[in-house]
């Protein structure tokens, strides 16, 4: 056997340039995307509302020599929100911060997988709060599922929804989310395809399904969690599912604004930066270590549910 062999001239070490973490992209998660996100100062408090019918009425009448003109009013009301805290942590002790290899760095690590963690359950609770069905003004499943190529028209069915969404409210909407089972169906939808190909020969964009869809924004939904408990078989599924979401999302939030929903942040778990999340480095001397926590603090409002038309199980 030739001398020296590859063990004695190396041995292996920790690479200090590489490691693997499965840290999802936050580009996958559209919590924070889809409606305006509202920092409030106050972990619960209320707004105005008013009454939409009042608006729409048309009660003008002719005024003829020396009488009063016609009048009415509007009603107004409040509603609500209060911000749940959430929060997580890990532990650092002494002893692993004190040994850990190059490239470890156990404080930024925890970091890391603390915040990962809230930001994950803020995805799974936006989808439990507006991607359900019997949430929104509609609720429906296409005649035709949208991965039915031969029969469905995800082109017409979008734009019935606008429709009901424009008769009932007045606005348009500029806003579709899809889960990526759905995203996948319609990027190769032959009605789709045939309606692009001859503006462009590129694979098909959430871009280029706004232009189609006439709406300022398509957000593809592709976060995935893990579904078994800590111990069991390793089981993931996407988090939002096959639905499609179309809605109103204001984009200059403000007095007289409605939407389709609304996120308010309480920016209290921030401490004197006022941020949305809160991260805290703890320190725990009876056991020799330091707690690594996380804090954030939202309410998902549904602030006009007749802004928001959405297909359930859109597609096979």
């Amino acid at each position: 056997m030739a001398q020296p062999s590859r063990s004695t001239v190396h041995v292996d070490s920790v690479l200090t340039n590489i490691s693997v973490a499965y840290i999802q992209s936050q580009d996958n998660f559209i919590a924070s995307k889809v409606f305006p996100v509202i920092p409030v100062d106050k972990q619960s408090d209320i707004y105005y509302t008013y009454t939409k019918v009042d608006w729409f009425r048309d009660e003008a009448q002719r005024r003829g020599p020396a009488q009063e003109s016609a009048g009415s009013g509007y009603g107004l009301n409040t509603a609500s929100y209060s911000a749940d805290v959430w929060a997580f942590h890990k532990d650092v002790d002494d002893q692993t911060r004190a040994n850990a290899d190059s490239p470890l760095n156990p404080d930024a690590d925890a970091t890391k997988f603390v915040t990962s963690r809230l930001l994950l359950k803020k995805e799974k609770q936006w989808a439990a709060d507006f991607f359900v069905t019997g949430v929104w003004g509609t609720s429906t499943t296409p005649s035709a599922l949208w991965s039915n190529y031969s029969t469905s028209d995800p082109i017409e069915d979008i734009e019935a929804g606008k429709q009901t969404i424009l008769t009932n409210t007045g606005f348009m909407p500029n806003t579709l989310v899809l889960g990526y089972p759905v995203f996948r169906q319609l990027k190769n939808h032959p009605d789709i395809v045939d309606r692009i190909k001859y503006t462009s020969s590129e694979n098909i964009t959430t871009a280029m399904l706004a232009r189609l869809f006439e709406v300022e924004n398509v957000y593809v939904a592709m976060g995935t969690n893990a579904t078994n408990n800590e111990g069991e078989t390793a089981a993931y599924s996407l988090i939002q599912g096959k639905h499609a979401l179309l809605c109103y999302s204001n984009p200059n939030p403000g007095l007289l604004a409605p939407s389709a929903g609304y996120t308010f942040a309480w920016r209290g778990v921030g401490g004197p930066f006022g941020s949305e999340v809160g991260v805290s480095r703890i320190p725990m001397p009876l056991v020799k270590a330091d707690r690594i926590e996380a804090e954030m603090a939202w309410d998902n409002k549904l602030v006009a549910t007749d802004l928001g038309y959405i297909f359930i199980d859109a597609v096979s």
